[in-house]
Protein backbone atom coordinates (compact mmCIF):
# COMPACT_ATOMS: atom_id res chain seq x y z
CA UNK A 1 0.00 0.00 0.00
CA UNK A 2 1.07 3.95 -0.54
CA UNK A 3 2.27 5.19 2.79
CA UNK A 4 -0.26 8.28 4.25
CA UNK A 5 2.45 10.36 4.61
CA UNK A 6 3.42 10.37 0.74
CA UNK A 7 1.60 13.54 -0.28
CA UNK A 8 1.96 14.09 -4.69
CA UNK A 9 1.48 17.48 -5.55
CA UNK A 10 0.17 18.10 -8.93
CA UNK A 11 -0.22 21.34 -10.82
CA UNK A 12 -2.58 21.20 -13.96
CA UNK A 13 0.40 22.03 -15.83
CA UNK A 14 1.93 19.14 -15.07
CA UNK A 15 -1.37 16.38 -15.34
CA UNK A 16 -1.12 17.83 -19.05
CA UNK A 17 1.72 16.05 -19.31
CA UNK A 18 0.80 12.98 -17.96
CA UNK A 19 -0.36 9.68 -19.99
CA UNK A 20 -4.15 8.96 -20.39
CA UNK A 21 -5.80 6.94 -17.94
CA UNK A 22 -9.00 7.21 -19.67
CA UNK A 23 -9.04 7.53 -23.81
CA UNK A 24 -12.36 7.73 -25.47
CA UNK A 25 -12.60 8.09 -29.24
CA UNK A 26 -15.84 8.56 -31.02
CA UNK A 27 -17.79 6.93 -28.82
CA UNK A 28 -21.41 6.52 -29.98
CA UNK A 29 -24.00 4.28 -27.52
CA UNK A 30 -27.53 4.22 -28.99
CA UNK A 31 -30.56 2.76 -27.74
CA UNK A 32 -33.13 1.49 -30.42
CA UNK A 33 -33.68 4.52 -32.44
CA UNK A 34 -32.51 7.09 -30.01
CA UNK A 35 -28.76 8.08 -29.71
CA UNK A 36 -27.51 9.06 -26.27
CA UNK A 37 -23.88 9.44 -26.72
CA UNK A 38 -23.10 10.81 -30.16
CA UNK A 39 -19.25 10.34 -31.05
CA UNK A 40 -18.06 11.77 -27.99
CA UNK A 41 -13.59 12.23 -27.55
CA UNK A 42 -11.96 12.85 -24.73
CA UNK A 43 -9.23 11.97 -22.39
CA UNK A 44 -8.24 11.75 -19.08
CA UNK A 45 -5.07 12.04 -17.68
CA UNK A 46 -3.17 10.20 -14.93
CA UNK A 47 -3.82 12.09 -11.57
CA UNK A 48 -5.82 14.87 -13.07
CA UNK A 49 -9.53 15.27 -11.60
CA UNK A 50 -11.93 15.56 -14.38
CA UNK A 51 -15.15 17.34 -14.17
CA UNK A 52 -18.29 15.56 -16.64
CA UNK A 53 -20.80 18.57 -16.44
CA UNK A 54 -24.30 18.03 -18.08
CA UNK A 55 -28.21 18.69 -17.47
CA UNK A 56 -30.73 15.56 -16.92
CA UNK A 57 -30.22 12.97 -20.79
CA UNK A 58 -27.56 14.40 -22.08
CA UNK A 59 -25.40 11.10 -21.42
CA UNK A 60 -23.39 11.60 -18.35
CA UNK A 61 -24.64 8.73 -17.08
CA UNK A 62 -24.75 6.43 -20.21
CA UNK A 63 -20.77 7.81 -20.75
CA UNK A 64 -19.80 6.02 -16.89
CA UNK A 65 -21.82 3.38 -17.62
CA UNK A 66 -19.41 2.37 -20.74
CA UNK A 67 -16.34 3.60 -18.87
CA UNK A 68 -17.01 1.22 -16.08
CA UNK A 69 -18.36 -2.30 -18.47
CA UNK A 70 -21.93 -2.12 -17.53
CA UNK A 71 -22.59 -0.92 -21.12
CA UNK A 72 -21.01 -2.33 -24.96
CA UNK A 73 -20.37 0.80 -27.16
CA UNK A 74 -22.18 0.97 -30.04
CA UNK A 75 -19.25 1.72 -31.87
CA UNK A 76 -15.97 3.56 -31.27
CA UNK A 77 -13.33 3.00 -28.40
CA UNK A 78 -13.07 3.36 -25.01
CA UNK A 79 -9.82 2.38 -22.75
CA UNK A 80 -9.47 2.82 -18.99
CA UNK A 81 -6.31 2.03 -17.28
CA UNK A 82 -4.83 0.84 -20.81
CA UNK A 83 -7.70 -2.15 -20.81
CA UNK A 84 -10.67 -2.08 -23.61
CA UNK A 85 -13.48 -2.15 -21.72
CA UNK A 86 -14.90 -4.51 -24.62
CA UNK A 87 -12.69 -7.20 -24.63
CA UNK A 88 -11.16 -6.75 -21.42
CA UNK A 89 -13.80 -5.86 -18.89
CA UNK A 90 -12.91 -7.78 -15.95
CA UNK A 91 -9.20 -5.80 -16.25
CA UNK A 92 -10.84 -2.56 -16.43
CA UNK A 93 -13.33 -3.43 -13.40
CA UNK A 94 -10.08 -4.13 -11.29
CA UNK A 95 -8.98 -0.87 -12.44
CA UNK A 96 -11.93 1.43 -10.93
CA UNK A 97 -13.45 2.70 -8.31
CA UNK A 98 -17.05 3.74 -8.22
CA UNK A 99 -19.43 5.55 -5.98
CA UNK A 100 -22.82 5.89 -7.82
CA UNK A 101 -25.27 8.09 -7.35
CA UNK A 102 -27.30 6.04 -4.97
CA UNK A 103 -26.56 4.74 -1.78
CA UNK A 104 -25.25 0.90 -2.38
CA UNK A 105 -23.77 0.35 1.11
CA UNK A 106 -25.54 -2.67 2.62
CA UNK A 107 -27.65 -0.54 5.87
CA UNK A 108 -28.05 -3.39 7.96
CA UNK A 109 -24.26 -3.87 7.92
CA UNK A 110 -21.82 -1.86 10.14
CA UNK A 111 -19.12 -0.18 7.93
CA UNK A 112 -16.60 -2.56 8.83
CA UNK A 113 -18.74 -5.58 7.50
CA UNK A 114 -19.51 -3.68 4.56
CA UNK A 115 -15.95 -2.71 3.71
CA UNK A 116 -14.92 -6.79 4.84
CA UNK A 117 -17.83 -7.67 2.12
CA UNK A 118 -15.81 -5.64 -0.43
CA UNK A 119 -12.33 -7.31 0.54
CA UNK A 120 -13.89 -10.76 -0.51
CA UNK A 121 -15.56 -9.34 -3.58
CA UNK A 122 -12.34 -7.68 -5.54
CA UNK A 123 -10.84 -11.18 -3.56
CA UNK A 124 -8.29 -8.94 -1.65
CA UNK A 125 -6.00 -11.43 -0.05
CA UNK A 126 -6.78 -12.37 3.69
CA UNK A 127 -3.50 -10.99 5.09
CA UNK A 128 -3.93 -7.67 3.94
CA UNK A 129 -7.84 -6.76 4.40
CA UNK A 130 -7.29 -5.86 8.25
CA UNK A 131 -4.55 -2.90 6.92
CA UNK A 132 -6.63 -1.94 4.20
CA UNK A 133 -9.82 -1.71 6.07
CA UNK A 134 -7.83 0.79 8.53
CA UNK A 135 -6.16 2.92 6.31
CA UNK A 136 -9.41 3.47 4.24
CA UNK A 137 -11.10 3.83 7.34
CA UNK A 138 -8.61 6.32 8.52
CA UNK A 139 -8.22 8.22 5.34
CA UNK A 140 -12.20 8.99 5.32
CA UNK A 141 -11.96 9.67 8.98
CA UNK A 142 -14.57 7.33 9.96
CA UNK A 143 -12.58 4.92 12.59
CA UNK A 144 -14.54 5.89 15.13
CA UNK A 145 -17.80 4.58 13.58
CA UNK A 146 -16.29 1.23 12.20
CA UNK A 147 -18.26 -0.60 14.36
CA UNK A 148 -21.64 1.38 13.76
CA UNK A 149 -24.82 -0.06 11.80
CA UNK A 150 -24.72 2.20 7.91
CA UNK A 151 -28.01 3.12 8.42
CA UNK A 152 -27.30 5.24 11.40
CA UNK A 153 -25.01 7.02 9.75
CA UNK A 154 -25.52 10.66 8.04
CA UNK A 155 -25.67 10.90 4.38
CA UNK A 156 -22.32 12.89 4.45
CA UNK A 157 -20.71 9.59 6.29
CA UNK A 158 -22.11 6.96 3.65
CA UNK A 159 -20.56 9.37 0.62
CA UNK A 160 -17.24 8.97 2.81
CA UNK A 161 -17.75 4.95 3.10
CA UNK A 162 -18.49 4.43 -0.39
CA UNK A 163 -15.86 6.42 -1.23
CA UNK A 164 -13.64 4.53 0.67
CA UNK A 165 -14.91 1.03 -0.61
CA UNK A 166 -13.98 2.58 -4.05
CA UNK A 167 -10.24 2.59 -2.58
CA UNK A 168 -10.37 -0.75 -0.92
CA UNK A 169 -8.55 -2.67 -3.99
CA UNK A 170 -5.94 0.67 -4.96
CA UNK A 171 -7.14 1.56 -8.32
CA UNK A 172 -5.93 3.59 -10.75
CA UNK A 173 -9.30 5.30 -11.55
CA UNK A 174 -11.60 6.74 -8.93
CA UNK A 175 -15.56 7.13 -10.88
CA UNK A 176 -17.80 9.44 -8.78
CA UNK A 177 -21.32 10.06 -10.23
CA UNK A 178 -22.77 13.21 -8.45
CA UNK A 179 -21.23 12.23 -5.03
CA UNK A 180 -22.35 15.25 -3.19
CA UNK A 181 -25.83 15.93 -4.55
CA UNK A 182 -28.78 16.26 -1.50
CA UNK A 183 -25.48 17.05 0.84
CA UNK A 184 -25.70 20.41 2.54
CA UNK A 185 -22.77 22.83 1.69
CA UNK A 186 -20.44 22.12 4.72
CA UNK A 187 -20.72 18.29 4.17
CA UNK A 188 -19.91 18.84 0.08
CA UNK A 189 -17.13 20.37 1.40
CA UNK A 190 -15.37 18.05 3.68
CA UNK A 191 -16.34 15.30 0.62
CA UNK A 192 -14.54 17.72 -1.43
CA UNK A 193 -11.67 18.20 1.02
CA UNK A 194 -11.44 14.00 1.29
CA UNK A 195 -11.12 13.91 -2.82
CA UNK A 196 -8.40 16.55 -3.16
CA UNK A 197 -6.65 14.75 -0.28
CA UNK A 198 -6.66 11.28 -2.74
CA UNK A 199 -5.26 13.24 -5.59
CA UNK A 200 -2.69 14.68 -3.43
CA UNK A 201 -1.58 11.76 -1.52
CA UNK A 202 -1.97 8.62 -4.45
CA UNK A 203 -2.05 10.40 -7.62
CA UNK A 204 -5.67 9.06 -7.56
CA UNK A 205 -7.63 10.02 -11.45
CA UNK A 206 -10.51 11.32 -10.45
CA UNK A 207 -13.66 11.51 -12.78
CA UNK A 208 -16.93 12.90 -11.87
CA UNK A 209 -20.08 14.45 -12.46
CA UNK A 210 -21.67 17.13 -10.61
CA UNK A 211 -24.38 19.94 -11.64
CA UNK A 212 -22.94 22.24 -8.64
CA UNK A 213 -20.63 24.84 -10.59
CA UNK A 214 -18.56 25.57 -7.36
CA UNK A 215 -17.42 21.88 -6.94
CA UNK A 216 -16.33 21.99 -11.29
CA UNK A 217 -14.34 24.67 -9.73
CA UNK A 218 -11.79 22.32 -8.10
CA UNK A 219 -11.66 20.31 -11.91
CA UNK A 220 -8.65 20.54 -13.72
CA UNK A 221 -10.40 20.00 -16.62
CA UNK A 222 -13.86 20.14 -17.65
CA UNK A 223 -16.01 18.71 -20.45
CA UNK A 224 -19.86 20.44 -20.80
CA UNK A 225 -21.51 17.55 -22.48
CA UNK A 226 -25.80 17.86 -24.14
CA UNK A 227 -27.70 15.70 -26.40
CA UNK A 228 -24.67 13.45 -26.41
CA UNK A 229 -21.79 15.35 -27.45
CA UNK A 230 -19.15 17.18 -25.94
CA UNK A 231 -19.54 21.26 -26.73
CA UNK A 232 -16.93 22.19 -24.65
CA UNK A 233 -13.78 21.03 -23.23
CA UNK A 234 -11.34 23.04 -21.29
CA UNK A 235 -9.84 24.02 -17.84
CA UNK A 236 -12.43 26.15 -15.99
CA UNK A 237 -10.50 29.26 -16.15
CA UNK A 238 -10.31 29.22 -19.85
CA UNK A 239 -13.72 28.07 -20.76
CA UNK A 240 -14.97 31.18 -18.30
CA UNK A 241 -12.59 33.23 -21.20
CA UNK A 242 -15.22 32.18 -23.69
CA UNK A 243 -17.39 34.45 -22.06
CA UNK A 244 -15.66 37.60 -22.20
CA UNK A 245 -14.15 40.05 -20.15
CA UNK A 246 -14.94 40.61 -16.17
CA UNK A 247 -18.52 43.05 -15.94
CA UNK A 248 -17.53 45.98 -13.90
CA UNK A 249 -20.63 47.91 -12.42
CA UNK A 250 -20.37 51.43 -11.03
CA UNK A 251 -23.35 53.48 -9.45
CA UNK A 252 -23.04 57.34 -9.64
CA UNK A 253 -25.37 60.21 -10.12
CA UNK A 254 -23.09 61.22 -12.86
CA UNK A 255 -23.50 58.31 -14.85
CA UNK A 256 -23.69 59.62 -18.36
CA UNK A 257 -20.42 62.01 -17.90
CA UNK A 258 -18.85 58.37 -16.20
CA UNK A 259 -19.62 56.53 -19.05
CA UNK A 260 -18.39 58.84 -21.66
CA UNK A 261 -15.30 59.27 -19.97
CA UNK A 262 -14.35 55.33 -19.55
CA UNK A 263 -15.25 55.13 -23.69
CA UNK A 264 -12.84 58.00 -24.16
CA UNK A 265 -9.90 57.08 -22.30
CA UNK A 266 -10.39 53.75 -22.25
CA UNK A 267 -11.97 52.41 -25.15
CA UNK A 268 -14.56 50.10 -23.18
CA UNK A 269 -17.80 50.01 -24.50
CA UNK A 270 -19.87 51.37 -21.26
CA UNK A 271 -23.44 51.84 -21.21
CA UNK A 272 -25.80 53.59 -18.81
CA UNK A 273 -28.33 51.84 -16.84
CA UNK A 274 -30.38 54.26 -14.96
CA UNK A 275 -27.19 55.23 -12.29
CA UNK A 276 -25.32 52.47 -13.30
CA UNK A 277 -22.31 52.38 -15.82
CA UNK A 278 -22.21 48.72 -16.99
CA UNK A 279 -18.70 47.39 -18.77
CA UNK A 280 -15.89 45.01 -19.34
CA UNK A 281 -12.86 44.99 -18.43
CA UNK A 282 -9.98 42.84 -19.04
CA UNK A 283 -7.91 42.19 -16.03
CA UNK A 284 -10.35 43.85 -13.59
CA UNK A 285 -8.08 43.38 -10.38
CA UNK A 286 -5.43 45.62 -12.14
CA UNK A 287 -8.05 48.16 -13.95
CA UNK A 288 -10.24 49.21 -10.88
CA UNK A 289 -7.24 50.59 -9.17
CA UNK A 290 -6.29 52.34 -12.26
CA UNK A 291 -9.69 53.63 -12.77
CA UNK A 292 -10.55 54.99 -9.18
CA UNK A 293 -6.72 56.51 -9.24
CA UNK A 294 -7.64 58.36 -12.15
CA UNK A 295 -10.99 59.02 -11.78
CA UNK A 296 -10.41 62.92 -10.38
CA UNK A 297 -8.60 63.93 -13.81
CA UNK A 298 -11.03 62.22 -15.84
CA UNK A 299 -14.36 62.55 -14.66
CA UNK A 300 -13.66 64.99 -11.65
CA UNK A 301 -17.90 65.78 -10.57
CA UNK A 302 -18.22 62.31 -10.57
CA UNK A 303 -18.54 60.37 -7.24
CA UNK A 304 -18.72 56.61 -6.97
CA UNK A 305 -21.38 55.20 -4.96
CA UNK A 306 -20.50 51.85 -5.24
CA UNK A 307 -18.37 49.34 -7.63
CA UNK A 308 -19.18 45.98 -8.36
CA UNK A 309 -17.23 43.47 -9.97
CA UNK A 310 -18.59 40.37 -11.55
CA UNK A 311 -16.18 37.40 -13.38
CA UNK A 312 -17.73 35.35 -15.74
CA UNK A 313 -18.69 32.07 -13.98
CA UNK A 314 -19.01 27.92 -14.82
CA UNK A 315 -22.81 28.66 -15.21
CA UNK A 316 -22.73 31.72 -17.76
CA UNK A 317 -20.59 28.94 -19.68
CA UNK A 318 -23.13 26.04 -19.35
CA UNK A 319 -25.48 28.75 -20.46
CA UNK A 320 -23.81 29.77 -23.45
CA UNK A 321 -23.00 26.52 -24.38
CA UNK A 322 -26.69 24.49 -23.89
CA UNK A 323 -28.35 27.61 -23.88
CA UNK A 324 -30.63 27.10 -20.55
CA UNK A 325 -29.15 26.80 -17.18
CA UNK A 326 -28.39 23.74 -15.05
CA UNK A 327 -29.75 24.81 -12.06
CA UNK A 328 -33.10 24.39 -13.59
CA UNK A 329 -32.46 21.00 -15.28
CA UNK A 330 -31.54 19.84 -11.98
CA UNK A 331 -32.53 21.26 -9.23
CA UNK A 332 -36.21 19.14 -8.44
CA UNK A 333 -33.58 16.18 -8.77
CA UNK A 334 -31.10 17.59 -6.47
CA UNK A 335 -34.27 18.29 -3.85
CA UNK A 336 -36.14 14.57 -4.49
CA UNK A 337 -32.92 13.59 -3.68
CA UNK A 338 -32.08 15.59 -0.19
CA UNK A 339 -35.81 14.47 1.27
CA UNK A 340 -34.51 10.24 0.54
CA UNK A 341 -31.44 10.99 2.06
CA UNK A 342 -33.27 12.50 4.92
CA UNK A 343 -35.57 9.28 5.55
CA UNK A 344 -32.62 7.11 5.29
CA UNK A 345 -33.72 5.54 1.71
CA UNK A 346 -30.57 6.76 0.56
Amino acid sequence: MIAPELTVERSREAVRHSVPIITVEKLTRRFGNFTAVNEVSFDVFEGEIFGFLGPNGAGKSTTIKVLCTLLAPTAGKVRVADYDVTAQPDAVRSSIGIVFQDNSLDSGLTAQENLEFHCMMYRIPRRERAERIAYVLQLMDLTDFKGRIVKTFSGGMRRRLEIARGLLHEPHLLILDEPTVGLDPQTRSYIWQYVRQLRERHNTTIFMTTHYMDEAENCDRVAIIDHGQIVALDTPDNLKKQIGDDEIEITTRDSITLARAIRDTYHYEATVEGNSVIFQAEGSERFVPRLLGELPEIAPSVAVDTLQVRKPSLEDVFLKMTGRSIRDEEGNKDQARLVLRQRGRL
